[in-house]
């Protein structure tokens, strides 16, 4: 498949030789990326068995002349570029790929690169975002050899995104947040055409946190529900009323949503069951919200449960906050992206819409500021859904490119902030 020729950018002369000269660059690794990103299509492992992929990833660095330290866990590795002659203190700049898949079947036909694991696949585009930042990796170490780089560059390779609360908490324990100023990734979007990448400045993913509301009872005849608790009732109660009454507690911009996935209850139609169970998710789109949940949840789900007389205890895990995004990072990536592919086209989507979904980027936001884009990977005309966690999902190699020269435009350029 060719990569359309992008618009040029609306720059000086000044600028334009460095930008073509980093695209012959990319262009020179795009065969080696879309293979390597191919293999690991047909070899997806799941968060915390990347042995395989951190074992390629690792190879491909030590090749290029890299020392990439594997994290602790034995999946997911860091590897830093440090220009010759890089003051101590200088703070890293830090692009994050994750190279998990899910636990789905690919459903995909007629391609070569099609899941050889069953119940196992890419369908998240995470061997798209890992290609990425290794060609990111292998371009700014020829860079930092020829004396180009004048920053020091940290590429992160994180294991396990798609189990909560994710897998950057293992990257930061290992201090791979240590000595980093600000963070990039990007996520592909089935939506946006390749080519083009989407923005968003604040909130672009949301928080995502998961709980289990047990109730019990002493149980009893349905003839007799006034000698024992009704737990059918009150988790029918729980499960009707909590969204909306943790709504109406909480500031509405906040986004705050409390859905339902399980509810669990009873055996036979005369007997009240002894226990009963709810399980779903709140997602949030700002931090104080995320913050203020559990302890709300706890005093909404207390009141409603001395109604029926049962007895409640609330499983409530953390997993992840809002990818809050900082707008001098997305400042940088609409310069980047515009300086490299010009305006022409929309080539940068401002302002694309929030999500609901969770992503553990978010834990490096804690950290230092950065931010998320949205990686364009649908093929202009192509009317086929293939949406995220799906396992027709497929995406566009020739994104692996624009990610790539995004990427190294980012460390290469002089800092704009």
């Amino acid at each position: 498949m060719n990569r359309p020729e992008p618009a040029q950018p609306g720059a000086t002369l000044a600028t334009a030789r460095p930008a073509a000269e980093l695209r012959a660059r990319v262009r020179g690794l795009e065969s080696e990326l879309i293979a390597f990103r191919r293999d690991l299509h047909r070899h997806p492992e799941l968060g915390r068995q990347e042995f395989r992929t951190t074992g390629l990833l690792r190879d491909r660095l030590v090749a290029a002349g890299l020392s990439p330290r594997v994290l602790p866990g034995g999946t997911g590795l860091i590897v830093d570029v440090v220009p010759a002659g890089t003051a101590p203190g200088t703070e890293f700049l830090a692009f994050r790929a994750d190279i998990d898949a899910l636990p789905i079947d690919d459903a995909k036909t007629g391609v070569p690169y099609r899941s050889t694991v069953p119940g196992r696949a890419h369908a998240c585009g995470h061997d798209v975002h890992t290609a990425v930042v290794l060609g990111t990796a292998l371009v700014l170490a020829e860079a930092a050899r020829t004396g180009e780089l004048r920053r020091p560059v940290r590429l992160v390779f994180q294991p396990a995104e798609e189990v909560l609360p994710g897998g950057a908490l293992d990257v930061i324990k290992a201090g791979g947040m240590d000595g980093v100023g600000r963070i990039f990734a990007v996520h592909c979007d089935p939506k946006v055409e390749v080519g083009r990448i989407a923005l968003r400045t604040g909130a672009i993913t949301s928080a995502c946190d998961r709980l289990v509301l047990h109730l019990d009872g002493p149980g009893g005849h349905t003839a007799r529900p006034h000698l024992t608790t009704d737990l059918v009732a009150a988790v029918a109660r729980m499960a009707a009323d909590l969204p909306g009454a943790l709504a109406r507690r909480m500031d509405p911009r906040w986004g705050v949503s409390l859905v339902w996935g399980r509810i669990a209850s009873g055996s036979a139609p005369n007997v009240i069951p002894q226990h009963a169970e709810l399980e779903g998710t709140v997602r949030c789109l700002e931090l104080d919200g995320w913050r203020e949940a559990p302890d709300l949840l706890h005093e909404l789900i207390a009141k409603l449960a001395e109604t029926y007389r049962a007895k409640w205890t609330l499983d409530y895990h953390r997993g992840v906050p809002p990818v809050v995004n900082e707008a001098v990072s997305v400042a940088l990536l609409d310069a980047a992206m515009t300086d490299r592919f010009g305006r022409e086209g929309a080539q940068v989507v401002e302002s694309t819409e929030q999500s609901l979904g969770g992503e553990d980027f978010s834990w490096y936001l804690e950290h230092a500021p950065g931010a998320l884009a949205r990686l364009g990977v649908r093929t202009p005309g192509d009317t086929t859904v293939r949406d995220l966690h799906q396992g027709r999902f497929d995406a566009d190699e020739r994104a692996i490119g624009i990610g790539v020269e995004l990427f190294a435009a980012l460390a290469l350029d002089e800092p704009r902030d």
